[in-house]
């Protein structure tokens, strides 16, 4: 079975290239996990105008930064993989890192909005978080991933120019 082109490519846009079409196969709708599980803690923290929900969050969320991993991937990989009987989730690449920088300030940003009684900012930082993680979490297109990926072409272009 082949993997949809579109899902492969946004997935290697978020640093997981080398994955053979069975393992993509089988962890596809999976690789969505932390994105997902990162929303909906996130949804919960902007509908209760909770900073210490968000800073929570931004605490796990910067665990991902400076480990091959983020904190719920292991939860996927000694729990639910079990259940779905998958391999485990691949290591973060440079882009998902990227990622948890942004979503780590982000979250701190909004829960501090709200610590501060700045709700209307509070609800507009948290209102555009959930869209880009709910974006990652439904279509594997991470905007960050994006970013990331664009200042790094552009920074090694004039390498890539030269040799």
């Amino acid at each position: 079975m082949s993997v949809n082109p579109t899902v492969r490519h946004r997935l290697e846009a978020q640093g997981f290239c080398g994955l053979t079409d069975e393992t993509l196969t089988q962890l596809a709708p999976w690789m969505r996990w932390t994105y997902t599980l990162g929303t909906l803690v996130t949804l919960v923290g902007v509908v209760v105008t909770s900073p210490v929900v968000l800073w929570s969050l931004a605490a796990i969320t910067s665990v991902g930064i400076f480990l091959p991993f983020h904190p719920f991937d292991l939860l996927y990989n000694y729990g639910m993989r079990y259940l779905t009987r998958t391999v485990p989730l691949p290591n973060s690449g440079p882009q998902r890192h990227f990622v948890f920088v942004v979503a780590t300030v982000w979250l701190i940003a909004t829960g501090w909005a709200f610590y501060v009684g700045a709700d209307i900012v509070g609800i507009t930082l948290g209102v555009l978080l959930i869209v880009v993680g709910g974006l990652a979490s439904t279509t594997n297109l991470c905007i960050p991933s994006f970013i990331y990926n664009t200042v790094v072409d552009r920074r090694n272009a004039p390498a890539k120019r030269r040799a």
